[in-house]
C-alpha cells in the first residue's frame, strides 16, 4: 500500500488509473496539470509520482526536474504518448526512474509501479534511526518499540511484549513506513481498513489513543497534527 500522486490532464486516464491503483489498495491523489502536481507534492510527500509529459501550465518533464532538485530519491514515472527515443532520453534525463508510453497494458503498468515502489522502499529503508522506518530485520520501529507483524505484538527494549490487534499492527506499520511525514487520516483509512468499510474520524482518534497507552516508554512517538492526521518521527 502506497500514497501515489497521479498527474494527467486526461480525465478518463486519471479515472482509470485511480480505479486500478485503488483496486491494488493504494491511496491515490489526482491532479490535472503540472502546477497542481507540484503543489500536491509539496503539501504531502507521496511514495510515488506518475506524471503525464504533456500537461497544461508545466510539463511532466519540468515537474520532474523541480521535484528532483530537492528530492533525489522519490520514485517518478513519466507517462506519455510520446515514444520517440529522443523523448525518452529527455524524460530520463529530467530525473525520471521510468518512462511508460501510451497505450499500455494495465499489467505492464502495475509491474512498473511495483518496481518503482520496491526501489523507493529499498532506498528509504535499511535501518533508519529509531522512531521511523524498518529495522535491519525488516520490522517497523515506533520510538523505542518494535512492531512484530508476524505475531501482532509491540516489543519493548527489555523484550516484553504487548498484544496488538491486526488493525493496530497495520496502523503502526503504516505510520512507521512513512516516518517523518504527516499522514492524513484519509490515507490511513484507505490503507488500513478493509475495502468498503470507512470509519468516522473519531474512530481513528480512539485507536491512536489506545495505541499510545500501549507505548508508555514513548508517549510522544505518535503525534497528532490537528486537522490533518498523525506523524511519527
Amino acid at each position: 500500500m502506497a500514497d501515489i500522486l497521479v498527474a494527467d490532464d486526461d480525465a478518463s486516464i486519471r479515472d482509470a488509473l485511480e480505479m486500478f491503483l485503488a483496486g491494488e489498495h493504494h491511496a491515490v491523489r489526482l491532479v490535472a496539470d503540472g502546477e497542481a502536481a507540484l503543489a500536491a507534492w509539496r503539501e504531502r510527500r507521496p511514495q510515488l509520482v506518475i506524471l503525464d509529459v504533456m500537461m497544461p501550465k508545466k510539463s511532466g518533464w519540468d515537474v520532474c526536474r523541480e521535484i528532483r532538485a530537492s528530492d533525489p530519491l522519490l520514485p517518478i514515472i513519466l507517462l506519455t504518448a510520446k515514444g520517440a527515443d529522443q523523448d525518452k532520453v529527455i524524460g530520463l534525463g529530467s530525473g525520471a526512474d521510468d518512462y511508460i508510453v501510451k497505450p499500455f497494458s494495465l499489467a505492464e503498468f502495475l509491474a512498473r509501479v511495483n518496481a518503482a515502489l520496491r526501489r523507493g522502499k529499498a532506498i528509504a529503508g535499511g535501518g533508519a534511526a529509531a522512531g521511523g522506518a524498518d529495522t535491519a530485520a525488516g520490522e517497523p520501529r515506533i520510538g523505542v518499540y518494535t512492531v512484530r507483524r508476524d505475531r501482532h505484538a509491540l516489543v519493548a527494549p527489555d523484550g516484553s511484549e504487548t498484544e496488538l490487534t491486526r488493525l493496530e499492527t497495520k496502523l503502526l506499520s503504516y505510520l512507521a513506513a512513512r516516518a517523518g511525514e504527516t499522514v492524513a487520516k484519509e490515507d490511513m483509512f484507505l490503507a488500513c481498513w478493509p475495502e468498503g468499510h470507512r470509519p468516522v474520524s473519531r474512530t481513528l482518534d480512539v485507536f491512536m489513543s489506545a495505541l499510545r497507552r500501549k507505548m508508555p516508554l514513548a508517549p510522544d512517538a505518535i503525534r497528532t497534527v490537528r486537522g490533518i492526521g498523525y506523524r511519527v518521527g
